[in-house]
């Protein structure tokens, strides 16, 4: 597998996940809005139907950075409407979570600026804006599943309580595009392993034994989701400490469970951009064709705080 050069110091990346999986010339014009953004090199993007939803990546100085970003929810705004959106992936909004990575080289304080300057133009425009792991100004709002719980469709009466009061913008959705966590996480791995069957109880009920919130393997958040347009099922998985809980013993754990549901394996796969420490030595059955890239050259940044995004 074949990697990206190093990439030079101070840059910030930027791994944005809109509600949108299905349109190609939809998705055409929001990757345009962001390879259009000056001082910005456009990275990867990964689309599925099923989940409804592309994630894309792109890195640049952190104020060039936020310029593409408010490019792309602009386009994403102009276009999505969440009441007519249905996906497997959990989602509280049209551009549902925006996630900012630091570089090396790129201050920690840089990575909070981009993620506020962001979350104040998202909120003029009528949308709630919570901010999560290090971006997170509210106790117990690191969390971006806690955040998310209820989706688009248990929003308004979410926000209605005191207790999920937006960081940013109005105390309600907004009425087409719901609301937007904003974050300043580490790099994750988002792997998934693919069951062949169509019925979704065995990945539901692997995702619940793995995941660290359900006394399974540390740092991972697992979803069992149904792909019924492939005729499979899903364990869609984020490894948030990719050097603690690796990509192998995890494949190990969901395969061991798999045969124990008398269901086999049908191949597995990476979204978005992975660092390329998380692969070094990987057995060769895991690559997934991975594409060179989504291959991330990730320098220490001396951190080793972590964030996830199932």
């Amino acid at each position: 597998m074949a990697s990206r050069a190093a990439l030079s110091p101070g840059w910030l990346l930027c791994e944005p996940n809109v509600s949108e999986g299905r349109d190609p010339h939809r998705m055409a014009r929001f990757t345009a809005a962001v390879e259009g953004s000056r001082g910005v090199e456009f990275l990867h993007r990964s689309a599925d139907p099923d989940h409804h939803r592309m994630v894309l990546a792109y890195r640049g100085a952190p104020a060039d950075v936020v310029r593409a970003t408010i490019a792309l929810a602009a386009a994403v705004y102009a276009e999505v409407d969440l009441r007519r959106h249905r996906g497997r992936h959990p989602r509280i909004g049209a551009l549902d979570v925006v996630p900012f990575v630091r570089g090396p080289g790129c201050p920690e304080g840089e990575a909070l600026g981009a993620s506020r300057s962001f979350g104040e133009w998202a909120a003029e425009r009528g949308v709630p804006v919570f901010f999560y792991e290090r971006a997170a100004t509210i106790a117990g709002r690191t969390s971006l599943p806690g955040i998310r719980s209820g989706q688009f469709e248990g929003l308004a009466g979410k926000l209605s309580s005191p207790e999920w009061r937006p960081d940013l913008g109005p105390p309600a959705p907004h009425p087409s595009l719901g609301a937007v966590a904003v974050g300043v996480r580490q790099p994750l791995v988002r792997f998934n392993v693919n069951l062949d069957t169509v019925d979704p109880g065995p990945a539901r009920r692997i995702a619940a034994a793995i995941r660290e919130s359900g006394g399974g393997l540390r740092h991972v958040r697992a979803l069992g989701i149904p792909l019924r347009r492939r005729g499979l099922t899903q364990v869609s998985m984020n490894l948030t400490r990719h050097e603690a809980t690796g990509i192998e013993p995890v494949y190990e754990r969901v395969a061991e469970r798999a045969r124990a549901e008398g269901v086999a394996l049908a191949g597995c796969e990476f979204i978005g951009p992975v660092p390329a420490g998380a692969i070094r030595g990987l057995d060769p059955r895991l690559d997934a064709d991975l594409a060179p890239d989504q291959i991330l050259e990730l320098p220490g940044t001396g951190d080793a705080e972590a964030g996830g995004e199932v």
